[in-house]
């Protein structure tokens, strides 16, 4: 299942009878519900740093009491992944302002990573670390890995400072995300762990909020006190 396929149903190969048991309990392991709300996983892996031209070695460690994202893509050489990662670059600056950091990760080698960045035309001059995740056991971690491809699921995990997993978005690999809306979020996710107050749909800096930390008892059933379907559609 490419970038380049449709969203067709992975076919599940027949097992023998006394493997069966096995398999289940290895899917129960692996394809883990939501990790929202959830400690992120902790990895350690190989990667190319971009913004140096050199291999490095990154970790859940690296990223202890910072807010940052795990973005993961299918692979390297491929089509849609190198317009996000070019995306993500393209607002590396605006993340950097918010103290988000930005980690990529394919199961793609370090040496695939490197020789994708330096042939792409789309990712001259990138500024992100990309993780090398060759043996799957960070997508599995992370629920993300379609094992009869050897490749991961889009997956988008925004991890505050406390190590929790705050928003996920996971699709299949032929349409790309979109880094303007990941941004909105980012910025709602940082007010509103900020201020206490919750954000509603499409929220953006400078349009209301919902006050339930200091209104929540007039706030009950009548939200629409407070906005209308028109300023949260503006």
């Amino acid at each position: 299942m490419a970038c380049d396929t449709g969203a067709k149903p992975i076919e599940k190969k027949e097992e023998s009878s006394e493997n069966q048991n096995i398999i289940e309990n290895k899917k129960e392991e692996n394809m883990s519900s939501s990790l929202v709300l959830r400690k992120v996983p902790e990895f350690k892996m190989e990667a190319y740093d971009a913004k140096s031209g050199h291999y490095t070695e990154v970790s859940s460690e690296d990223y202890k009491g910072k807010w940052h994202v795990v973005c993961f893509y299918p692979a390297d050489f491929t089509f849609v992944c190198p317009t996000e990662i070019a995306a993500m670059n393209a607002k590396y600056n605006e993340f950097q302002e918010l103290g988000v950091e930005i980690l990529a990760v394919s199961t793609d080698t370090k040496f695939s990573h490197k020789r994708f960045v330096e042939t792409e035309p789309l990712l001259k001059g990138l500024k992100l670390t990309i993780g090398a995740d060759s043996t799957g056991a960070v997508s599995r971690a992370f629920g993300v890995m379609i094992e009869e491809e050897g490749i991961a699921l889009r997956g988008r995990f925004l991890i505050n400072p406390e190590g929790t997993v705050v928003a996920q978005e996971v699709q299949a690999p032929m349409v790309g995300r979109n880094v303007n809306e990941f941004l909105r979020q980012v910025r709602a996710w940082q007010h509103a762990e900020k201020t206490g107050e919750v954000c509603p749909a499409g929220w953006v800096p400078g349009k209301k909020t919902l006050p339930v930390n200091t209104d929540v008892e007039q706030m009950t059933g009548r939200v629409g006190d407070y906005i209308t379907v028109e300023e949260i559609m503006s």
